[in-house]
């Protein structure tokens, strides 16, 4: 008995890795291109960390509303890939294209009308405005492909193709890199050997990261169009309403959870942005280079909403319990190993990314603070992914709202303007913003109020 259960268990593992090596792999490669961009933007000096910094957050904003429209793709997929429904996840996966033209164009036009005004809007100091203008107008233009990446990708995703937008990540951060080497910096000479430079600084790093998003649209779209179970050479493109209005039902809640994340970010940004430019700089590049110690948890939640959303269309309670607790404990594990870490080593990460030794210090106090709360922000992420896999989207939304405006919002606003506080007091109330959600949504599962999603 204990051998056959050893057997099922090692079976599920195995499961859940096969489908996640991809995904951990691109994280991994997304934190090494963020990583070389900071470090390099970094380089120009605090003012133009702060300069691609004060948008950033918006990026987010906009990235994951074509994020959260993937989730609806992914779990009707996903849902009827376990349910053997083959007309189904063929007319689901090729609406996809349909979300990512309505996202992309609308998305594209907020932005370009905004990008004059945001920097002003999010007290942005007058130093950085220009350079923070134009580095998110640059971005934005090719919006339309960065959907068709993001949402395309969760299509293939939802019919466990993995790699492929793993491999078209892998492209898009090798062209992003050469870019930058080429377009930030002036030409200067390492060893003798003369390195040609464009010398454009922040406007260098927003046009590198621009056209890594055409290159990467293109080529999602051609293995999105060529595959088999979408059946597009065949039918040609076509809209679903039962499918598409399925997608929506699921994204919408999404959207809306992501918007209020979102924005309460942007809310965040500005309300940081009174300390002063090293302050900022401090907490941009912090919130960068944080970002290598979540790569188990997003790593694992595309698994566990590709996983979930299979069993909860086999009808199967029991795996969808089975599946979320494991996945919860593997990733438990693995990001208190990444939080050691980052403790550990937080001042000789944040040096990577800027010679400014009070940006340093300042940077590797916050990250210590943040340090504690991985394990439980990984669970949190998981969690996420079993909700979206399942299509259970709203009761997330409201608890994201209240966290999000409740605790980390309202409670940076008491710190800065009522206390007049530092920095390291506002990532407390980060900290105490992911705890609370994650036990929100612990609650939930435990609970299983889920279940009307098998009926």
């Amino acid at each position: 008995m204990f051998m056959l259960k050893k057997k099922i268990w090692t079976k599920e593992i195995a499961s859940i890795c096969h489908l996640a090596w991809p995904a951990i792999v691109q994280e991994a490669l997304n934190v090494v291109v963020t990583y070389v961009d900071t470090a390099m933007v970094g380089a120009l000096g605090a003012t133009a960390s702060a300069a691609v910094g004060l948008t950033s957050t918006v990026g987010w904003l906009v990235s994951g509303i074509a994020v959260a429209f993937g989730i609806g793709v992914l779990s009707v997929c996903a849902q009827a890939d376990g349910a053997k429904q083959t007309m189904r996840l063929k007319r689901a996966g090729q609406q996809a294209l349909f979300i990512t033209l309505f996202v992309g164009i609308t998305i594209t036009m907020i932005c370009l009308l905004i990008s004059p005004y945001l920097p002003i809007w999010l007290n942005g100091d007058e130093a950085i405005r220009k350079e923070a203008s134009l580095y998110f107008m640059i971005i934005s233009i090719p919006f339309l492909l960065r959907a068709a990446v993001i949402i395309l990708s969760s299509a293939l995703r939802g019919v466990k193709d993995m790699k492929t937008p793993m491999l078209i990540n892998l492209y898009m951060n090798v062209i992003n890199i050469i870019l930058n080497f080429l377009l930030i910096y002036p030409t200067r000479s390492f060893f003798h050997i003369t390195i040609p430079g464009a010398g454009l600084g922040v406007m260098g790093a927003a046009i590198a990261t621009a056209i890594s998003f055409v290159v990467g649209g293109i080529l999602i779209f051609i293995r999105y169009y060529h595959n088999d179970i979408f059946d597009f050479r065949r039918t040609g493109f076509h809209i679903y309403k039962q499918e598409l209005q399925d997608c929506l039902r699921i994204g919408i809640p999404v959207v809306m959870e992501r918007g209020v994340i979102c924005l309460g970010h942007v809310t965040f940004s500005s309300l940081i942005a009174r300390l002063g430019v090293v302050s900022f700089a401090a907490h941009s590049i912090a919130i960068q280079a944080e970002q290598a110690f979540y790569i188990p948890g997003y790593g694992f939640q595309s698994a566990a909403a590709t996983l979930v959303g299979n069993a909860l269309g086999e009808k199967n309670e029991n795996k969808v319990k089975q599946t979320t607790q494991l996945i919860c404990t593997m990733t438990f594990f693995l990001m208190l190993i990444a939080g050691i870490c980052l403790f550990i080593f937080a001042n000789q990460l944040m040096s990577l990314f800027t010679p400014d030794q009070q940006v340093i210090a300042l940077g590797a106090t916050v990250l210590r603070i943040v340090s504690v709360s991985e394990p439980i922000y990984g669970v949190l992420v998981i969690l996420e992914g079993t909700f979206n896999g399942m299509g259970d989207t709203k009761a997330p939304f409201v608890f994201s709202l209240i966290t999000m405006w409740g605790i980390r919002v309202l409670g940076t606003w008491i710190m800065i303007s009522l206390l007049h506080l530092p920095l390291q007091f506002v990532w407390i109330m980060m900290v105490l913003d992911n705890i609370a959600r994650c036990i929100l949504l612990l609650y939930r599962f435990l609970k299983g109020k889920w279940r009307y999603l098998l009926e």
